[in-house]
Order: C-alpha cells, then structure tokens, then sequence
C-alpha cells in the first residue's frame, strides 16, 4: 500500500494505491489545507479502513520480480518516488474507473427518483380529474 500526498491546487490530495492478488485500487482523499503528521495518521487509522471497504473497482497490474534488489538501487528509486509529482498511470486509471462505476449508480437512481415523481404527478392529476368530474 502506498500513500502520495500532493498539492492540487488549491487543495492537498492524497492518493493511496492497494494492490492485491495483481489487482490495484487507488482511492483519493482532499485533505484541504496541507497536512500534518498528526493528520495522515488519523487518516490511515480511521478514514482508510472505511475507504478499503467502499470500493470494488480495479485494475489488473503485471507482477513484479521477487528478486532481491540492490540497496543503492532501492534508494536511488525511493528518491526518484520522491520527485515524482502525481500517482501512477494505473492508479490514475482505477481512480477513473471508479469514477464511472459512481456516475453510473447516480443516473440509475436519479432516473428512479424522476420517474417515481412524474407517477406521482400524474396520480395527482388523476384524482383532480375525477374530484371535478365528480362536481366538488
């Protein structure tokens, strides 16, 4: 699990990338103001789990060698990760699956809700209808 925290004007994101079994998930999380120590730890103790749970989407990843890999080597990509700005191509891709997996959702049930308000509507007219075939 890997969490990137970057300014996105005007606010501070943090995105964090879950991969399992060669699956990646990617959740984002606005902070707002910058950050403090205190506050990521809150966020990974608390907001994280639930975050973990809410999502379904992901994304298949190729598997990465389990070989042993060079100390300078790690510490010259750990420095690399430093100066990256932004997430990964694949963790930006799952962000927007995600996306789409939410917008879906909401047409459907936006759809319901209009639907059930035009019954509703036509129902009232209906029984203003046989109110004044009715003479009241």
């Amino acid at each position: 699990m890997k969490l990137t925290v970057f300014f996105e004007s005007p606010f501070w994101v943090g995105v964090v990338e879950d991969e399992e079994n060669g699956k990646l998930r990617a959740f984002r999380h606005v902070f707002g103001a910058e950050p403090h120590d205190a506050e990521i730890a809150e966020f990974i103790d608390h907001t994280l789990p639930r975050l973990l749970e809410r999502t379904s989407c992901a994304v298949d990843v190729e598997a990465r060698p389990t070989q042993r890999i060079n100390p300078k080597r790690l510490a010259r990509e750990a420095a690399q990760e430093m100066r990256r700005k932004g997430v990964s191509s694949s963790a930006h891709a799952t962000l927007q699956l995600e996306l789409e997996h939410r917008k879906k959702a909401r047409r459907t049930v936006s759809r319901e809700q209009r639907e059930q308000e035009e019954e509703r509507k036509r129902e009232i007219a209906r029984m203003k209808a046989k109110a004044k075939h009715r003479g009241r």
